[in-house]
């Protein structure tokens, strides 16, 4: 004989008090006297009741979950931030469906839509700029979203993150002291907000600041791969770039590998200061200096973030931005 699911309404009967005691004994309703919670706690342990997540969000109109956005679940960058999420998402009693995008935009657009028919009480979004129906889905949906981790082309959009405009400056000004102006620029793909809106620019301004013009052939655009830089390393240092900032740090090792695979030491012959601080830094030689992200606190403040924007809709802060710093290590002469 088939066992029957335990339901709500199996507790009520059993604890002979109404259906609706019941659901405001589970969802934590304070106006539910003593006794009869515990009445109603007690059956529900003895039957092991298992409330129904979907039927609860029904009522309420709510699925306590968060869908999140990644473009890769082994991109240490994007790893750091989930975890940061997760986190603050388990302190708030809040489920997470983590979808994963590949940097495409038509899976990303199918990811989306999936994680708003499960009707989702929010998303996080880690990546780049949206597509115009990846907009429109957003703007129609009426679910909150923020950005974690990143610049994207849709300026409505909450975001936590750190000055990368500021953070390219810094970097790049570091650069300039010793190398005479042979200072590169080495990027993802320049259609990227956060390349040419923020990391471009920032360039641009340490380059002026030391009194060096801009030189559109230092700045080498890649597709983000370790490979896509590591096939042209030589190439740059037989130019007579000194040194070069790297917006990602699969590019950063990239660059350091071909180098030394040809016989161009770093720090000696070649700076490099990568821009994410992730593992891939420190797991190389010689070990990458870096400007240093808080990407766990990034990813925990998206989350507190959209909490609030769940609630009530509103927020005081639109785009958080966090602390960045710098680590020295061997890929720099100072």
């Amino acid at each position: 004989m088939e066992k029957q699911a335990v339901t709500i309404y199996t507790v009520a009967r059993e604890a002979r008090v109404s259906m609706a005691t019941v659901s405001r004994v589970v969802n934590g309703n304070p106006n539910v006297k003593p006794a009869t919670r515990q009445k109603v706690l007690d059956v529900i342990k003895r039957l092991n009741y298992r409330p129904n997540a979907v039927a609860r969000g029904l009522a309420s109109k709510r699925t306590t979950t968060v869908g999140v956005v990644i473009p890769s679940i082994t991109n240490p960058y994007f790893a750091e931030l989930a975890l940061g999420i997760d986190d603050i998402a388990s302190m708030y009693k809040y489920n997470i469906i983590l979808a994963n995008s590949d940097y495409d935009d038509e899976k990303i657009l199918k990811v989306v839509r999936n994680l708003l028919a499960k009707q989702v009480d929010g998303v996080i979004f880690m990546g780049y700029d949206l597509s115009d129906e990846l907009q429109e889905e957003f703007k129609s949906s009426n679910t909150p979203v923020v950005v974690a981790g990143s610049i994207v082309n849709d300026k409505e959009l909450p975001a936590v993150r750190i000055d990368y405009r500021k953070a390219a400056k810094e970097a790049v000004a570091r650069l300039l002291e010793h190398n005479q102006g042979q200072v590169a620029l080495v990027s993802g793909p320049l259609k990227y907000s956060i390349n040419s809106d923020a990391r471009l620019i920032g360039y641009k301004e340490a380059l002026a600041d030391a009194g060096v013009k801009y030189d559109d052939q230092l700045v080498i655009e890649t597709d983000g791969t370790y490979k896509s830089i590591y096939d042209q390393a030589k190439e740059l240092a037989d130019k007579g770039i000194k040194a070069a900032y790297v917006t990602n740090d699969h590019l950063a090792v990239g660059l350091l590998n071909g180098l030394t695979d040809n016989g161009i030491s770093v720090p000696d012959d070649f700076e490099i200061i990568a821009s994410n601080d992730t593992k891939y830094t420190r797991l190389c030689r010689p070990m990458l200096s870096s400007i240093t992200q808080p990407l766990y606190d990034i990813g925990a403040v998206s989350m507190r973030l959209l909490t609030k924007l769940m609630e009530d809709n509103s927020s005081e802060e639109n785009d958080v931005i966090l602390d960045h710093s710098f680590v020295s290590r061997q890929s720099t002469r100072g």
